[in-house]
């Protein structure tokens, strides 16, 4: 009962969940290598403003993710109890909550474009020209966050509840009339005018209505467990919602606290140079980005195998069931993390026309993810098992902890006092997410985690 591993049946289970999240996340992030392939293609501004618009993108996505993350903590669980209300009853929070921030952010990237850009580039040597250009895809790409929610708000719910195929064959469609519509407007194939950056912002429009449509026909076709209809949505139970919200309130905390910190740094970075290091900075995430699926789809898999664990009321069981899928998250991160160093050979060819310095940061920040990748998907592992119990606490004190004490305040004292590019700055700071491995475990031994959710409320 030791044991470090588990058996391989419990490896096939585990895999059976995680290799369909991470095939539809493999999908979501060929999409944005397309995208920036062809974006790419017109040279260092334009392909700049873009990553630069989806540096600030990030932080709604993080908020997004947390919104989901704390409904489907009572979801996998009420799944594991075949518990169709309870279900409903977290989805509705999920949409609520989540719609309500998605309006939010359309206002911000409509109304506030150049301010978004500006914060991010100050000092940047190309800030206005990069500016220009971010700004024409902000303003487009502003309708698509109420359409996001809604389609995460239910993929995410298919996922806890253990259909993992359906969001990847949505996946799939979004994926192809993206890169076709990509091809199309970019650079006005089919009789259709030249749009670049602009036309790059049009096809994720309608990649995302597209997206939601699907997810909605199904819906309304198959009627799972979980879902409810837009007239039911406010039939919420009180006492259950503020619970969730209490739980949420404890990931966003979490998560923004990290969120927030990676953006002032991508802030820092963006200042030490011109267009080259923007350019090469995001090529190489647009490269790791296909190897950190490992990471997501651990964490989805333990929260999936975890929770039904504990709603079923097997504790003992859900404990051991832990322990394996950390050991599984070590291994797996560190080999993806080799094949991730290994792939630094494509960028030449992915990337063709950023310049020769753009290159070179990308290469060797391909270095430094792929060294961290064994401990990001370790720690992702623990934060997931704390979740899947209800301990949003643990990731919060983790988090914020470290985050507020060591990751800004180093953040701080090398944008102050140091020359340093952005490859080494990234590598010395993140050396920080040991220290959130130590303080994880070390709450997870506390087991506050251990518990049926579903008993409760």
């Amino acid at each position: 009962m030791n044991s470090l591993f588990g058996p391989i049946s419990f490896y096939k289970k585990a895999l059976n969940i995680a290799l369909p999240i991470m095939f539809q996340l493999l999908i979501q992030s060929l999409i944005s290598l397309i995208d920036n392939f062809m974006v790419s293609d017109l040279g260092n501004i334009k392909y700049s403003s873009i990553n630069v618009a989806n540096q600030l993108n990030m932080v709604i996505f993080i908020l997004i993710n947390s919104i989901t993350t704390a409904g489907g903590i009572y979801i996998s669980q009420y799944n594991g109890k075949k518990d169709g209300e309870g279900m409903k009853q977290a989805y509705r929070f999920k949409i609520i909550i989540g719609v309500s921030v998605g309006i939010l952010y359309t206002a911000c990237c409509y109304f506030l474009p150049r301010f978004m850009m500006d914060f991010m580039l100050k000092g940047n040597l190309n800030q206005h020209e990069i500016t220009i250009e971010g700004i024409k895809y902000l303003k487009i790409v502003a309708f698509t966050w109420v359409p996001i929610v809604v389609s995460t708000c239910i993929g995410s719910s298919m996922r806890e509840s253990e259909n993992v195929k359906t969001p990847l064959y949505v996946s799939i469609i979004a994926t192809l009339v993206n890169t076709f519509f990509n091809w199309v407007f970019i650079y006005g194939n089919l009789g259709a005018p030249r749009l670049e950056v602009k036309g790059a912002a049009i096809a994720t429009l309608i990649a995302r209505l597209v997206e939601l449509a699907t997810y909605l026909i199904y819906c309304y076709v198959k009627k799972p467990l979980f879902f409810s209809k837009w007239k039911d949505i406010f039939k919420i139970k009180f006492s259950l919602f503020c619970e969730i919200l209490r739980k949420f309130l404890f990931v966003i905390l979490s998560e923004m606290s990290w969120i927030l910190t990676e953006t002032i740094m991508n802030r820092v970075y963006n200042g030490r140079g011109g267009s080259e290091v923007v350019a090469g900075m995001s090529a190489a995430w647009s490269i790791a980005n296909l190897f950190q699926l490992i990471i997501n789809g651990v964490a989805c898999a333990t929260a999936v195998i975890i929770g039904g664990t504990l709603g079923q009321g097997k504790l003992e069981e859900g404990k051991l069931h832990s322990r394996w899928m950390k050991s599984g998250a070590l291994v797996s991160g560190a080999v993806f993390g080799i094949a991730l160093i290994a792939s630094g050979g494509l960028l030449k060819f992915v990337f063709r026309n950023i310049s020769p310095d753009a290159i070179d940061i990308a290469q060797n920040m391909l270095l430094i993810i792929g060294l961290y990748l064994p401990v990001w998907t370790y720690l992702n592992a623990q934060f997931s098992t704390a979740r899947a119990g209800g301990d949003a606490i643990m990731g919060t004190v983790t988090d914020v902890t470290v985050n507020t004490l060591l990751f800004l305040p180093g953040i701080l004292l090398v944008a102050r006092f140091t020359n340093w590019g952005p490859v080494l700055m990234f590598a010395v700071l993140k050396l920080t997410d040991f220290v959130k491995v130590i303080i994880a475990e070390w709450q997870l031994k506390k087991e506050r985690w251990v518990k049926n959710l579903t008993i409760e409320n």
